[in-house]
């Protein structure tokens, strides 16, 4: 059953994917028909033909790869390095004008557009989860050790200002800008100011100096931080056999509100108890439990589990849930899709930015769109989620193909402007060597963040998969 269930996800997955780039070529197929352009071939998936038909001189087919799609068009010969080799040339043709083929490049972002605010009409009505966690601006946890620990920052504390910049939230959810997290990876100062509140008290101005964390070769270079996190309620969701937690009697459901008699905000400070003991004189932590309307202490003592070998100290509790009561909003389409846009436009700004540490190798391709989809299927909410991650998507779909880059849809609008204003089209030596130069290019940035995407889901799995493993009591 557990092996269907993947199998189930994973078709949604190529689902979704494939409507999102078949909407968009068929925006382009749809404007080439009525503009009068030849059109050789409508593909739906690459590779090897498992049907094709010819039906009023278009050839329809469906590949063996289910990934995508493209349309054959001659006329816009320039467009075949990425999408589909053409078997006529432009020269056999009827000249099309500059306006056409703006209108045929136009054509693909609008519908991909387009389905961005169908998804969003739908999101408005369904709504969209949300379980508060990390819509706060409430430091969780702080190693007193790090950055924030060592500026005076401490869990509970509530985040104001970051960097000169107001923050509503602390992860990066909707508007980037708004969030902690983002204003400390894309700050670029020694030292960053963070403006915060202890008690309903506002304190003095801390002056935090970030840090990066060390990176293999194969890893994606760490951004800044500061090292903390945000709150959330520590709600046991999964604990191992024979492990200090379930010797003491703990269940599934269970909230660790506080650990030695002092408050904690985040699941993190349960694995910075553990992990204190490695070096340390191994003495029970005082867990308050909070469960139903009941509220009690158990004493717990930190072990090693058997496995894996060398693993630090811990309580065995495997994972926790958070806040667990998720409500739904409804946004308006219009909220949905400025949010979207805003995120696409502060990572190009952050990009670009002089002194940022946010680089092309933090960009994400298909691999990672994939891997998201996978995650959020498999959520209770996974449908809204879904829906929210496709708004999202197409829009950042259809502003990146508007890019004036020559193998992307502005790529084409802007050859045919130049097209426009020169009244002769651009050479056809010289716009070969353009496309395929670019072509190669876009190819290899695919396949270089394709490497970082699966080593993260690689490792990712792995952790996921690596639950300890504690030697049965005797």
């Amino acid at each position: 059953m557990t092996i269907l269930h993947y199998i189930f996800i994973a078709l949604e997955v190529i689902l979704i994917f494939n409507l999102i780039i078949g909407v968009h070529e068929l925006g382009h197929f749809l404007a080439a028909r009525w503009r009068g352009l030849k059109v050789e071939r409508f593909a739906i998936w690459f590779g090897k033909p498992l049907w094709k038909k010819k039906i009023g001189g278009v050839e329809y087919v469906l590949g063996s790869v289910p990934f995508g799609g493209y349309v054959s068009l001659p006329q816009m010969a320039s467009m075949e390095a990425i999408e589909g080799k053409v078997e006529e040339t432009a020269e056999k043709l009827p000249n099309v004008s500059p306006l056409d083929k703006i209108i045929v490049a136009f054509a693909g972002p609008l519908f991909s557009f387009s389905l961005a605010i169908l998804f969003a009409i739908v999101v408005w009505g369904v709504g969209k989860p949300n379980n508060l966690e990390g819509d706060s601006t409430q430091v969780g946890w702080v190693d007193p050790a790090g950055p924030a620990g060592q500026a005076g920052l401490r869990a509970g504390d509530i985040i104001t200002e970051v960097d000169g910049h107001p923050v509503k939230n602390f992860l990066p959810t909707g508007d980037l800008s708004d969030s902690i997290k983002w204003r400390i990876i894309t700050s670029t100062g020694p030292n960053i100011p963070i403006k915060y509140a202890r008690d309903g008290k506002e304190m003095p101005m801390a002056y935090v100096v970030p840090t990066n964390l060390p990176t293999k070769w194969y890893e994606r270079k760490s951004l800044r931080q500061v090292s903390i996190a945000f709150a959330e309620k520590s709600v046991i969701g999964d604990l191992a056999s024979n492990s200090p937690a379930t010797a003491a009697g703990l269940q599934n459901g269970d909230e660790i509100v506080a650990l030695n008699g002092t408050n904690i905000y985040s699941p993190v400070a349960i694995e910075y108890a553990a992990a204190m003991t490695t070096n340390a004189p191994k003495v029970p932590v005082t867990f308050t439990i909070k469960r139903g309307n009941q509220q009690f202490d158990k004493s717990l003592l930190a072990v090693r589990p058997i496995l894996p070998t060398g693993a630090d100290p811990s309580f065995g509790i495997i994972d926790c849930q958070g806040d667990t009561n998720v409500s739904l909003y409804h946004p308006s389409p219009l909220d949905q899709i400025q949010t979207s846009a805003g995120q696409i436009l502060s990572t190009f700004q952050a990009l670009f930015a002089p002194k940022g540490q946010i680089g092309v190798q933090q960009l994400g391709g298909a691999v990672m769109i994939g891997r998201v989809y996978y995650t959020l299927f498999q959520d209770e909410q996974g449908f809204r989620r879904v829906l929210w991650f496709s708004v999202i998507l197409n829009v950042n779909l259809a502003l990146i193909n508007l890019l004036p880059l020559p193998v992307l849809d502005g790529g084409h609008i802007m050859l045919s402007l130049i097209e426009a204003v020169r009244r002769r089209p651009v050479s056809v030596r010289l716009l070969s060597v353009i496309q395929n130069g670019f072509a190669a290019l876009l190819i290899a940035f695919m396949i270089y963040i394709a490497f970082f995407d699966t080593g993260d889901w690689i490792r990712s799995a792995r952790a996921d998969h690596g639950a300890p493993v504690f030697a049965p009591a005797k």
